[in-house]
């Protein structure tokens, strides 16, 4: 049970990662919704037009998901892997470990700002989508649980590349050379199916396929993956990465020298 102190110390943190972002909105929340307009207008309108539909469903409307899910990893995990490098930066990380705050505390209070900003941007590009397609909602609670445990993942996974950081640029070594293809190849724009047998193979090999068809079902009722599968898959990552993001910070792992 949280006592008082902790529960203050949470909210502080918490408050203070939402306060972040939101201050300098034209830099967190304007760009991904002009990026993602913009996949709206090239990929749904220009080229969707040409495509058609995939598995049944008119282009525009089956990357939707996949462009609202784009915006909320990279948001998420932006927003943390950023956050926590400027506070070993600045040196007031320091300050929290040694506190009288537990440090599965300070995770949660820095997940939740990754958690906040991915929801926020998810929720305005969504809006964006409704004036190029028709969205409607097949399942709200997995539709919610997929973003849930997504920017929980991608939020745990960019804090451990703040901790193992020493400089700038190594904050976007991983966006750069993992996350973007990863995502691009994560059946954002395409479904698996239309690949040859060798390359759905190793397609099933990439964690955010599952994400996107699993946030795609909760959308649009249609998945190239298993349901359940995807929700082991999250729930698997959230788990691993949640213990191996307390044990860094048990240990001081990039802050104590």
């Amino acid at each position: 049970m949280l006592d008082q102190t902790t529960l203050i110390a949470l909210y502080t943190i918490v408050r203070k990662e939402i306060s972040r972002f939101t201050r300098i909105w034209i830099q967190t929340i304007l760009p991904p919704t002009i990026s993602m307009t913009l996949y709206f207008v090239i990929f749904g309108n220009l080229i969707g037009s040409r495509i058609g539909t995939m598995n049944g469903i008119s282009y525009i409307d089956f990357i939707a998901p996949g462009i609202i899910m784009m915006s909320i990893i990279n948001n998420s995990y932006a927003n943390v892997v950023s956050s926590f490098f400027g506070a070993k930066f600045q040196h007031h990380i320091e300050e929290m470990l040694v506190a009288p705050i537990p440090n599965i505390v300070i995770l949660i209070g820095f997940v939740s700002g990754g958690l906040a900003r991915g929801f926020l941007v998810g929720a305005v590009v969504t809006v964006v989508a409704l004036f190029f397609t028709d969205l409607k909602i097949h399942s709200f609670p997995i539709t919610v649980a997929v973003v849930f445990m997504t920017a929980t993942v991608f939020s745990l996974a960019g804090l451990i590349n703040a901790i193992f950081a020493r400089k700038f640029d190594d904050i976007s070594i991983i966006p750069t050379f993992v996350l973007t293809p990863l995502i691009y190849l994560g059946g954002v724009f395409y479904s698996i199916d239309m690949l040859p047998e060798f390359w759905q193979t190793v397609s099933a090999l990439n964690p955010i396929l599952y994400m996107v068809n699993a946030f795609r079902y909760g959308m649009l009722g249609e998945s190239d993956i298993n349901i359940s599968s995807a929700f082991l898959i999250l729930v698997l990552f959230t788990v691993v990465l949640f213990s191996i993001a307390l044990i860094l910070l048990n240990k001081g792992t990039g802050i104590k020298h």
